[in-house]
């Protein structure tokens, strides 16, 4: 691993002994969707609820990366995981859990190489979307591979960069993917703040935190955190 963070800040307490380990892993397999902007200021807001976060940057890009290196609040560490090492993320997970980290979030490849065995060791997996059908006929490989990885009952669709409400082809998608039982809430609406927040290396809960984006970010985490203490650890 490259560490592009500064690690945890002098004085933070340690978590409590005996937390598990626990793995959110974003992904989709295609670009623009506001993966990675949404992986880190998830990391963020879970980090300013209590938890000991990485960030895992899987993804050749390397943005989330590029966002750590930014970084001078080490409230989240964030490391790169270079494609070669994708074998060996077992025992660098098996690591952080050694080390006291209670969640790491994997900002995995926009690609179908090499993505499974970052999936199957997800606790929850969230694939942004936008709100067209276009974006939600591109998720279905990655939902079919999720699948396959009997992950069925551990992922959902996040409707991300929405337009301002009232919005009728968002409430479309919306009651559709509700329907199915893979619609994570809420969605997040196309605000500038998540762009400022990522190019200074923050999260938009730190670059504006009374703001609607801000208020977003922590409900969405506030439900996967729900999600995942509901489904039984792997």
């Amino acid at each position: 691993m490259d560490p592009e963070g500064s690690g945890i800040e002098p004085g933070t307490s340690p978590r409590p002994a005996g937390r598990p380990l626990r793995i959110l892993a974003v992904a989709v397999q295609k670009g623009g969707t506001g993966k990675t902007t949404l992986a880190a200021s998830l990391a963020v807001a879970a980090a300013e609820a209590g938890e000991r976060v990485t960030a895992l940057d899987l993804d050749p890009q390397s943005s989330l990366a590029g966002w750590g290196a930014l970084r001078t609040n080490g409230s989240v560490v964030v490391d790169r995981v270079q494609p070669w090492e994708i074998a060996q993320l077992p025992e660098i997970l098996g690591l952080l859990a050694d080390q006291g980290t209670t969640l790491a979030v994997l900002d995995t490849a926009g690609s179908s190489a090499g993505l499974a065995p970052a999936l199957k060791m997800a606790d929850f997996v969230l694939l942004p979307v936008r709100p067209s059908r276009l974006d939600i006929v591109a998720a279905r490989p990655t939902l079919q591979a999720l699948v396959g990885l009997g992950l069925r009952g551990r992922l959902a669709l996040a409707l991300n960069q929405c337009p301002p409400p009232p919005s009728p082809r968002t409430n479309a998608y919306a009651a559709q993917l509700r329907s199915l039982g893979v619609l994570a809430e809420p969605g997040i609406i196309h605000r500038v703040d998540h762009q400022d927040a990522l190019a200074t290396g923050l999260g938009v809960t730190e670059y504006a935190p009374g703001g609607p984006a801000a208020e977003e970010i922590r409900a969405l985490w506030a439900w996967i955190d729900a999600k995942m203490r509901a489904t039984t650890p792997r």
